[in-house]
């Protein structure tokens, strides 16, 4: 019996150390590594930078006044389209009273010298017709009464300017009627009537009584950082998405570089400009924030492979692992352009080569 215990203690013994034995030696055993299978294809590749900006009339005016008044009417209000020359709104004017004085005074003055030159021709018309004076004498009396006639119609016409804001003889270039100086879309009316509004002069930039844009003539104005600006040139194709209309792109052409930068953040931007081509159905807002893709350099028709499965040596000379049977064997490439997902193999493998990518890694 007392063998029989000793049997089973040598054996459960034996046992713990082959196993033991065995665990150890499996966690010791190197894991066999699995490696993705890649394929070089035939494709093409596309390297281009994508920038921010937005969308906007390539002409946007803003109609000020001639003239200071307050708002009396409005035609127009934002959405609505406009012609050249069309009114938007009437001024009232508020005249200044130092000129409106000066205007009251320079017309009672020249219906004076009137009167007294009426007064002067007729006494010399009279003593003309009975051949007492020369007709040269006549003549320049007649000549005084149609200067001052004329000096009291200008001062008549600038009372009137002064006064209402415009004259009896030209009241189809009335300053108090504001015209669009463009024809377009109005954006924006920022005045209501009862405003009190400022000409432009040396010391105001003046009220804006209107913003009226040509919707037909879009551009794309965004910014581009300086390691990129040296491969952009004017004429470049540029793909434009907005973010307020899914699912749709416009075709644009780069036609404004920035000759000097501007710095934001610490980093120098330069300012660039793309015409936009907008089909005719689709409605686009001024102000719209887009995206600007430009295509940097192209490669179409290439042997491509994904740029994981390269690798690089102290050399820098590129080299992949291609299967040939069973195992995978070194071989060095001549690489092309590059995207930063797929890149162009220019030598070194053939279309449907089986090449080593990254390593599989096991999430148990």
């Amino acid at each position: 019996m007392k063998k029989l215990g000793k049997y089973i203690v040598v054996l459960v013994v034996v046992a713990i150390f082959a196993g033991t034995f065995a665990y150890l030696y499996k966690r010791s055993k190197p894991k066999e590594i699995h490696y993705q299978e890649l394929e070089a294809v035939q494709g093409s590749i596309v390297k281009s930078t994508v920038l921010t900006g937005k969308i906007q009339p390539r002409d946007e005016v803003n109609v000020k006044p001639q003239i200071n008044g307050i708002v009396a009417e409005v035609y127009k209000e934002a959405g609505q389209t406009v012609q050249k020359d069309e009114i938007i709104a009437k001024l009232k004017v508020i005249p200044d009273m130092s000129q409106l004085s000066s205007a009251q005074s320079r017309v009672r003055l020249a219906e004076v010298n009137m009167e007294q030159a009426q007064v002067n021709y007729d006494r010399e018309k009279a003593l003309f017709d009975q051949h007492l004076v020369s007709a040269e004498e006549f003549e320049k009396v007649q000549q005084a009464l149609q200067q001052a006639k004329e000096e009291k119609a200008i001062a008549q016409e600038t009372l009137e300017i002064v006064r209402d804001g415009v004259s009896s003889a030209n009241k189809s270039g009335s300053t108090t009627l504001i015209r669009s100086t463009i024809s377009g879309l109005i954006l924006d009316v920022p005045v209501k009537v009862g405003n009190s509004v400022t000409m432009s002069n040396t010391f105001n930039d003046g009220t804006t009584i209107a913003t009226v844009a040509n919707m037909d003539d879009l551009i794309f104005d965004g910014k581009i950082d300086e390691t990129e600006v040296g491969r952009v040139r004017i004429g470049m194709p540029v793909r434009i998405t907005v973010g307020a209309l899914q699912d749709m792109s416009f075709d644009a052409r780069l036609e404004y570089i920035a000759p000097k930068a501007t710095e934001s953040n610490g980093a120098n931007l330069f300012e660039i400009k793309a015409s936009v081509k907008v089909p005719g159905d689709v409605t686009i807002r001024s102000g719209y924030s887009a995206n600007a893709e430009i295509v940097l350099q192209e490669a179409e028709d290439v042997l491509t492979l994904p740029e994981s499965a390269i690798q690089w040596d102290e050399g820098e000379k590129t080299y992949v692992y291609v299967l040939e049977g069973a195992e995978y064997v070194r071989r060095d490439v001549q690489t092309g352009l590059s995207d930063g997902v797929t890149i162009e193999i220019k030598s070194g493998l053939t279309a449907g080569d089986k090449v080593r990518g990254p390593e599989i890694i096991n999430s148990k």
